[in-house]
């Protein structure tokens, strides 16, 4: 959308976003951000459908969604018809935020799960940069097919995603809550290339199901009314569930998934790429020179995320979120000083993509890998989910204030992210612990609760149980 929001085609299509429209700030930024809240309504109902559907097709779901609000986009011919299929095509996204890496880390090795939670957000930053530069080279196009061919493009990888879904497996967890214990032990077996004799596939097969067991049976302790059968306990066990993320034992844990992802929007990085034409603009640059400096900026993101695979469990979590901070903060404050003063521009360039590589590194990975730690087994899901809406919500947020705080002020709208990313050290000094190398008994003591400790005893006695049967040769499996 940075490019496509200053092609000429499109404001001439769209003049209400257009700088000479006395709200134009605005019209752009609710263009902007209606994606943004259609994913936030997205995520927030993946999670039961997920569980009611399988995890494989609420993803074809999604993309039902996405592939929809493309095609509105791409037919536009008024601004209304535009914003609906922004917002219809968000909650495609948010359906697919939501469950890919819920999918992702149900169906990894344990012992790389963490690597492939990391790639996925190295992905997210790859299409950023693909996204830009095919919009880049469609601007050169004559007419209106130079926005609309972009917004046509984004639907080819839905298809073929759509296409060969049938050949994803189902999620050998869900299967396990279905019952369908022995369907399990087959796409485990698929999914390690081994076979459903072999020890380490029966070993992880049983870990699944003890933990589904337990979590089945922590249900009923707490909503023993609501788990009946009955559409009614169905939709209330739902809300019951989200509470549970807010009880004593769980809403300091919550707080800090969901803080994360704020944090992480309020730090300025999506206003930089959706917007950073007019924010390269307010530094002196030419057009042309707004565009490539653009593309530059989300390659050094790209650049930034890389090494963070590996620098996660080497340095941790709350190291790189403090150096983070620090770095943006003063980037930040030396590009508002640039501006308000009317400096070099040039060196506001460059303090940008430290900024970027700052953010690749530090607060890009971060927030999208802890909160899956965050959470006892129980809890999991919902806290996750939360997460997930957090990073929506204030992503949403974002889209709608920028254009109007940079047409009012570009320097004051860099020292308002200054002012976040500063807080954002400030808290994470105070409320975010270290999760680097800590198994799920070490993460009670750091959360002061017994809640994970209590989930993992209760796994090992149904594992010496499930062991017991499978030595006695009880294969036959119908369910946890």
């Amino acid at each position: 959308m940075s490019i496509t929001l200053v092609m000429p085609s499109f404001l001439s299509t769209f003049p209400r976003i257009s700088p000479t429209h006395s709200r134009g700030d605005f019209w752009k930024g609710l263009l902007t951000a209606l994606l943004q809240l259609g994913a936030m309504l997205g995520a927030i109902q993946s999670g039961f459908v997920a569980d009611q559907l399988s995890r494989k097709k609420t993803l074809f779901i999604g993309l039902v969604w996405f592939i929809v609000g493309s095609s509105i986009q791409t037919g536009s011919m008024g601004y209304g018809m535009l914003i609906v299929g922004r917002l219809v095509g968000g909650i495609g996204i948010g359906i697919l935020s939501m469950v890919a890496p819920l999918y992702i880390s149900e169906i990894s090795p344990p012992n790389i799960r963490g690597a492939l939670l990391v790639l996925e957000e190295w992905s997210i930053v790859f299409g950023i940069v693909v996204a830009f530069y095919i919009t880049y080279g469609t601007k050169e196009i004559e007419g209106e097919w130079s926005w609309r061919l972009p917004f046509l493009l984004q639907i080819v990888p839905a298809l073929v995603m759509a296409a060969m879904i049938g050949k994803l497996p189902y999620s050998p967890r869900w299967l396990v809550a279905q019952g369908r214990c022995e369907e399990a032990l087959k796409v485990l077996a698929r999914l390690r290339r081994g076979k459903v004799e072999e020890e380490r596939v029966r070993s992880e097969w049983l870990d699944v199901r003890a933990e589904a067991e337990v979590q089945k049976r922590v249900e009923e302790e707490k909503h023993p009314e609501l788990v009946k059968p009955g559409l009614a306990n169905l939709v209330k066990l739902e809300v019951a569930r989200w509470e549970d993320t807010l009880t004593r034992g769980a809403w300091r844990r919550t707080m800090v998934g969901v803080g994360l992802m704020f944090f992480q929007q309020f730090v300025g990085i999506n206003a930089l790429i959706y917007y950073s034409p007019s924010l390269f603009a307010s530094l002196g640059l030419s057009p042309s020179n707004q565009l490539t400096m653009s593309g530059i900026m989300n390659i050094l993101q790209l650049l930034g995320v890389t090494p963070s695979i590996l620098l996660l469990d080497h340095l941790g979590r709350r190291p790189l979120l403090l150096h983070g901070s620090l770095i943006m903060t003063i980037c930040h404050l030396l590009v508002a000083i640039i501006v308000g003063r009317s400096l070099n521009g040039w060196v506001g360039v460059a303090f940008i993509f430290l900024y970027m590589l700052s953010f690749g590194i530090t607060w890009g990975p971060v927030p999208w890998a802890m909160p899956a730690e965050l959470f006892s087994s129980s809890m999991r899901a919902k806290g996750v989910a939360l997460a997930v809406v957090s990073n929506w919500f204030n992503n949403f947020i974002i889209g709608l204030v920028t254009p109007p705080l940079v047409g009012k002020s570009a320097w004051g709208a860099f020292t308002f992210f200054a002012a976040f990313s500063a807080l954002s050290g400030v808290w994470t000094w105070f409320f975010v612990p270290e999760t680097a190398g800590k198994k799920l008994e070490e993460m009670d003591v750091v959360w002061g609760d017994m809640r994970g400790r209590e989930d993992r005893e209760r796994m090992e006695v149904v594992l010496r149980r499930l062991m017991r049967e499978e030595g006695e040769g009880k294969v036959e499996v119908k369910g946890v």
